[in-house]
């Protein structure tokens, strides 16, 4: 029993670094674009980038994206199929 308590749990806070507008936002639009940085991100959703920043730590601490250095910029995108999967069903 102990076992799938411990899957519930880490689904829930997989959903808990969803439930935000800005977080649900950023992965849907790093799924449908394919990854970006931080400035387009900054720019589509019209806040700082010390917001994003911080909503982009959220979801790297939960494992639903990863950032990739290129040059001077990381390009993020999502590496959890379970999210995606996720997104997909809730926005068709």
């Amino acid at each position: 029993m102990r076992l799938e308590i411990d899957l519930y749990e880490r689904k829930v806070e997989l959903l808990k670094a969803l439930a935000h507008p800005i977080r649900l936002c950023i992965v849907k639009n790093l799924i449908q674009g394919g990854g970006c940085n931080v400035s387009y991100m900054e720019e589509c959703l019209e806040v700082s980038q010390s917001v994003v920043s911080q909503h982009l730590t959220k979801l790297k601490a939960a494992g639903i994206i990863k950032g990739q250095r290129q040059g001077n910029e990381i390009f993020y995108e999502v590496e959890n199929e379970e999210v995606k999967a996720i997104i997909t069903a809730l926005f068709q």
